[in-house]
């Protein structure tokens, strides 16, 4: 009978080698990402944060989660151009397979699978909420009305 310990797992419920090689994926995806010019017209000039990796349990398949910068602000030049920017990944997800695959040491090379990280608008809106008045005046009460 085998017994995981307590704590064997953190994050979304991955295990430590799948942790492991994630963030070896992430730090290699940059990499291929800031050395390969990708001839798309939706990546032209676009800067490209890959926040997360996440790796199924077998490391073969990993979805990136990307953030391009000033993608979510409509005053820059790819503002609002978020979703042809993550299909423009999907779309050379092999090429930048094939490039990952002389950056790592695996066994296998993981299919990839682009997505866009809204944790960031999440972040954004909590806050927004936070500054809301209501909010700072349940937040901040007087000392007087202390119940």
């Amino acid at each position: 009978m085998s017994r995981r310990k307590p704590g064997a797992t953190a994050g979304y419920g991955a295990s430590q080698r799948q942790l492991r090689a994630s963030e070896l994926i992430r730090h290699a995806l940059v990499e291929v990402m800031r050395e390969n010019e990708i001839r798309d017209p939706a990546l032209i000039g676009v800067s490209i944060t890959v926040t997360e990796v996440r790796l199924s349990p077998d490391l073969k398949h990993a979805t990136c989660f990307v953030e391009p910068l000033g993608a979510g602000v409509d005053a820059t030049d790819v503002g609002g151009q978020v979703d042809e920017i993550v299909k423009a990944l999907n779309a050379h997800s092999k090429f930048l397979r094939g490039a990952l695959g002389r950056h790592i040491d695996m066994r296998f090379t993981p299919d990839l699978r682009f997505r866009h990280d809204v944790s960031f608008e999440a972040a954004e809106r909590l806050n927004r909420l936070l500054d809301d008045p209501r909010v700072q005046a349940d937040v901040f009460k007087p000392d007087g009305d202390a119940e």
